[in-house]
């Protein structure tokens, strides 16, 4: 019998945070068990731990319809619950993924990651996003660019004027899921400046294309708006950023992100939060 643990990450709250399935012990799954699991628990990803030759661990992750190359919240998820269960204790870990090898670092109360470097891709018109959210030119950031950004795994980042703004957006889920496939990304990751608990930004995240309406917590869209933000908004002067998101569907989530920067450029991409057995 397969055990499936269900584990809410970057919590916030006792109610927030992102749920992700996990499941140990994998080796002996197949994909088609991968997917069908996956597909039963129902949640944006579920984590699989299996043996590595490469590494301490390795993982897969899958969502309701296919598996993607890796997942911020459902890693998170993971090796807060291995710590837990008493099967790992603090200290350093590797973690074999489709995108490499990544570091994980496990403490008392959190789990932080490490992503790819960032990379830079097609900045987008405005004009591009209007079926997707009826937006109008006023509503976004015009010194921002709308941009595709990686620290492993694609994402369209959309800078929006205001709170009011990103809560009001009215997803067009089908426009959504053809921009992300033109554009080779997992979906939207819209933003803005303007927070409610003093967090460097406030999020919403939209990857209909991966049967992911909406997601309360996204490690590796944040990972690259962390990264994005120390490219062109030199005003913030962090590398330590906090970000809000979750809220539009009552599950506050709170992500972590440290960069090291090296002459203007990101050299480390560290991502974590706490998470709660569900």
């Amino acid at each position: 019998m397969i055990k499936t643990y269900r584990v809410r990450a970057f919590t916030k709250t006792s109610i927030g945070g992102n749920p992700a399935g996990v499941v140990l012990d994998a080796d002996k799954l197949t994909v088609e068990n991968m997917k069908d699991i996956a597909k039963e628990v129902g949640y944006s990803e579920t984590a699989f731990v299996l043996d590595s030759e490469k590494a301490d661990f390795h993982l897969r992750f899958f969502t309701p319809v296919e598996e993607v190359d890796l997942c911020g919240h459902a890693t998170i998820a993971t090796f807060n619950l291995l710590r837990d269960l008493g099967k790992i204790s603090i200290g350093d870990y590797t973690l074999e993924t489709k995108v490499g090898i990544l570091k994980l670092k496990v403490t008392e109360t959190e789990v932080f990651m490490e992503q790819k470097k960032p990379e830079f891709r097609d900045i987008l018109d405005l004009k591009e996003m209007i079926d997707c959210f009826q937006l109008k030119e006023d509503d976004v950031l015009k010194n921002l660019p709308i941009q595709v950004v990686s620290t492993g795994l694609m994402d369209i980042l959309l800078p929006v004027k205001d709170i009011d703004t990103l809560q009001q957006l009215q997803p067009d889920f089908q426009a959504i899921r053809k921009l992300s496939e033109k554009y080779n990304v997992v979906g939207i990751h819209a933003f803005t400046l303007d927070t409610l608990h003093n967090s460097t930004c406030h999020c919403r995240n939209f990857a209909p294309l991966y049967g992911i309406n909406e997601e309360s917590a996204t490690g590796t869209s944040n990972g690259a708006l962390a990264c994005y933000l120390t490219k062109y908004c030199k005003e913030l002067v962090t590398t330590d950023f906090v970000f809000e998101q979750g809220y539009s569907m009552n599950q506050p989530s709170e992500i972590k992100v440290k960069l090291n920067v090296v002459n203007d450029e990101v050299e480390d991409v560290i991502v974590g939060g706490k998470a709660v057995l569900i």
